[in-house]
């Protein structure tokens, strides 16, 4: 049965002393007031949770100190940049043989044909947001080619740079000939069911991160195909049945050594896990996870 709420606000002050009786140590309260005035009580509270000893009386193992909670929250935030960084260069990695391929296996205005769709219904949901995305667009190219051709859209080339991960993700999702799915994923040395499953993955990965969500271990409703054969060896570096971020992190170090070969990417991550000194099972980190060759160099 639903009560009211009528539980008051509270002065950052208030709410320093709320975490002191309930176990919580502080080097400083001046500077703990400071952070809940800009950081919100309630956005850190996801990130003194995994310290709590008893949740129904929210007190806090001893030994707890806010600066631990606060060191989480900074590691959280670096950890989304992070792969932000890494889901940016595959979305225009994707987006481009995306592009690629339709326009030489099916013409320049490929996306302007329904006949390439599995579900025409989707097709036309997509196109339609396409050209909200192009209308709405500021770039000098697509104002060039929108001013000066007479087709309902620009090439496909160039619509692509307008593009959300999102959108890329719906319509390789719904093109339908194989051939070209194919070649698209064979630049990943993927199936193309396995690119179909991560794109949709990333997406809502990207989201998270957008939207400055909890993100290290946060357990996603939309978890990455594991990939069977190709690339040899990858899906035993991966857990099975995992909802959380470790999967992520793995399937883009493999898109990281196959875009960018020479990227840092891999030893940043590991930089920044080394710290903030955080526990990594919380992640669905293996015990053995440094050792495994995903984590080394770049996989062959």
């Amino acid at each position: 049965m639903k009560v009211p709420f009528n539980k008051p606000a509270t002065s950052y002050t208030q709410q320093v002393n709320q975490l002191q009786q309930r176990g919580m140590e502080f080097d400083d309260p001046a500077q703990a007031e400071f952070y809940l005035q800009h950081l919100n009580y309630y956005r850190l509270g996801a990130y003194w949770l995994p310290f709590e000893a008893n949740h129904g009386t929210h007190t806090f193992r001893p030994g707890t100190r806010f600066a631990d909670v606060l060191n989480l929250y900074l590691f959280d935030r670096e950890l989304r940049l992070l792969v932000l960084d890494a889901i940016e260069r595959v979305e225009v990695s994707v987006r481009s043989q995306w592009a690629y391929q339709l326009a030489h296996l099916h013409g320049t205005h490929a996306h302007l044909d329904n006949a390439l769709a599995s579900n025409t219904h989707h097709w036309q949901s997509n196109l339609d947001k396409l050209q909200e995305e192009v209308y709405r667009s500021d770039e000098t190219f697509i104002k060039h080619l929108r001013n000066n051709y007479i087709e309902a859209l620009p090439p496909v080339w160039a619509v692509c740079e307008v593009m959300s991960l999102g959108l890329l993700s719906r319509w390789y999702n719904n093109l339908k000939p194989m051939p070209t799915r194919r070649a698209i994923a064979a630049v990943y040395r993927v199936d193309e069911k396995v690119l179909e499953s991560w794109l949709r993955h990333l997406s809502l990965v990207r989201n998270t991160c957008a939207h400055h969500s909890r993100l290290w271990n946060r357990e996603f409703t939309i978890t990455p195909l594991l990939p069977r054969n190709k690339p040899a060896g990858l899906s035993a570096q991966c857990r099975n049945g995992s909802r959380k971020l470790y999967n992520t992190l793995v399937i883009l170090l493999y898109f990281m050594d196959t875009i960018a070969p020479q990227h840092h990417w891999r030893a940043r991550l590991k930089d920044l896990i080394a710290r903030h000194n955080v526990v990594v099972t919380s992640m669905d980190f293996p015990a053995d996870w440094q050792n495994l060759p995903i984590w080394q160099d770049a996989m062959p």
